[in-house]
């Protein structure tokens, strides 16, 4: 079985994942990093290279599915924001793929929120966050909303209601062992 978990920036879908598939003993793959090492550039420059959205969305997408290809099954991949569906709903379809989306309020994502420097290093900037809380509120909202559009092809929903990783990850282990019974 693969499991794809998707969802908005910061929702805790790496974090989620990791945890995830070492319970499963299962790989686990991140697409950012699948990125950066295939195209040996940091996250940065993948988008100064790939400015366009769509172009972006369709180069994701097609790292995407050469990890499907390449993990045959077992493997777990924290999928970063592609918002052109058309660049994965092909791989909702196959059989051995679990599809969940991570969700969350804009409220708990915006404390989770992270930065990153031009180096991929990530970091906090509690009050640099604090002093521009109405436009990350604004900007998370926005995607939320086009993330219900992009990922309403996807079955599972689960909501992580600002639970720790680790009971995100225990409770998505059970809801995938009643899959495996059914």
């Amino acid at each position: 079985m693969i499991i794809m978990l998707f969802g908005v920036s910061n929702v805790g879908k790496t974090a989620t994942g990791a945890i995830l598939a070492e319970k499963l003993s299962y790989s686990f793959y991140d697409l950012d990093e699948e990125i950066k090492k295939k195209f040996q550039v940091t996250l940065e420059e993948f988008m100064r290279q790939n400015p366009w959205p769509y172009d972006r969305c369709k180069v994701k997408g097609a790292v995407l599915k050469e990890i499907v290809q390449k993990s045959e099954d077992n493997a777990v991949i924290a999928v970063s924001p592609i918002y052109y569906a058309r660049n994965f709903n092909s791989l909702l379809e196959l059989d051995h793929v679990v599809p969940i989306e991570l969700q969350d309020s804009a409220e708990h994502i915006f404390k989770r929120l992270v930065f990153s420097d031009e180096n991929d290093n990530i970091y906090e900037d509690n009050e640099y966050k604090e002093e521009h809380k109405d436009y990350y509120l604004k900007d998370i909202r926005e995607d939320i909303a086009y993330a219900r559009q992009t990922f309403k092809r996807i079955k599972w929903k689960y909501s992580v209601d600002n639970k720790p990783v680790e009971q995100v990850a225990d409770e998505l282990y059970e809801m995938l062992r009643g899959l495996n019974k059914s």
